[in-house]
């Protein structure tokens, strides 16, 4: 996952609590109330991001394991390459 995805994520989860929040404070209704709406909507959106980091952890793993494929790959191609070099020259 990109830094500029990251970003973005991590700016959508902040705005999402910011506009619940406000939303939830200028509604008419009794404060207790408002109070037990902004932390079950702050407690969904913190599942949610903990989902959001979860995934991109998930990505990450994947890319590290065709990193070390890919490595694995060049460094079997080289040492094949430097071995009938080295049968060519002996």
């Amino acid at each position: 996952m990109s830094n500029e995805s990251t970003g973005f994520l991590i700016g959508l989860l902040v705005g999402g609590i910011i506009g619940a929040a406000v939303g939830f404070l200028f509604a008419p209704q009794p404060g207790k109330e408002t109070r037990e709406q902004i932390k079950g909507k702050t407690e969904e959106l913190i599942a949610r991001g903990k989902e959001i980091v979860e995934e991109g952890r998930e990505v990450v793993r994947e890319a590290v394991e065709e990193g070390k494929e890919a490595t694995a790959k060049v460094r079997a191609d080289l040492e094949a390459k430097f071995g009938e070099e080295k049968e060519k020259a002996g």
